[in-house]
């Protein structure tokens, strides 16, 4: 089988309050018809299972994950990670709590390259961190945000495979409940 065109990876730990939010945007994907073409996977906390899936990758990858950047909790943006190599020290890698960064160190340090393009679709928390260990369950906002994310996940499916679909799309109004902002660069250590 060959790989897919997009692979569509939901990050996260579900013991960690809104650390759950790309777990929980993957599971419902996987209830709704998808394009021929996407993979949709919940990899949890399994980096090192992320970092093999992104070896046979060669298309397009989503990661979906809960990431602070200082917003309104439950916002949703859309990031186009950086891959390049920092300049910094190496992320730590542990199997079970890597970022994507120390993800795409480690498909390095198997003398390989990561995908060209991975866009992060993010949401602000408002829980995250080790002082949530053991706390299930989205906070309010970032529950709320489930069905936008889902919304602009399979937008930049659609866009990724040249799929045009109603609503939501360039030049189109946002479908309800989405809501969207420009693709950005990230830092490095995103």
């Amino acid at each position: 089988m060959s790989a897919p065109r997009v692979l569509v990876a939901g990050i996260g730990n579900i013991f960690l309050g809104d650390d759950a939010f790309g777990v929980e945007v993957v599971q419902r994907l996987l209830r709704r018809p998808q394009p021929d073409g996407v993979r949709i996977v919940d990899f949890g906390i399994r980096g090192f299972d992320l970092a093999y899936a992104l070896l046979e990758q060669r298309g397009v990858v989503i990661l979906v994950d809960a990431v602070s950047r200082g917003a309104e909790p439950g916002t949703l943006f859309v990031i186009e990670a950086d891959t390049s190599p920092g300049d910094g020290p190496a992320p730590e890698i542990q199997a079970h709590s890597m970022t994507p960064a120390a993800v795409f160190h480690l498909i390095r340090s198997m003398g390989e390259e990561p995908p060209a393009r991975v866009l992060v679709v993010g949401c602000e928390p408002a829980t995250f961190g080790p002082e949530e260990l053991g706390q299930m369950g989205l906070s309010d906002a970032v529950a709320a945000a489930l069905p936008g994310a889902v919304e602009m996940v399979e937008q930049l499916v659609a866009e990724s495979l040249g799929v045009v679909q109603g609503g939501g799309g360039r030049g189109e109004a946002p479908r309800e409940g989405a809501r969207e902002r420009p693709v950005e660069e990230a830092p490095s250590h995103a």
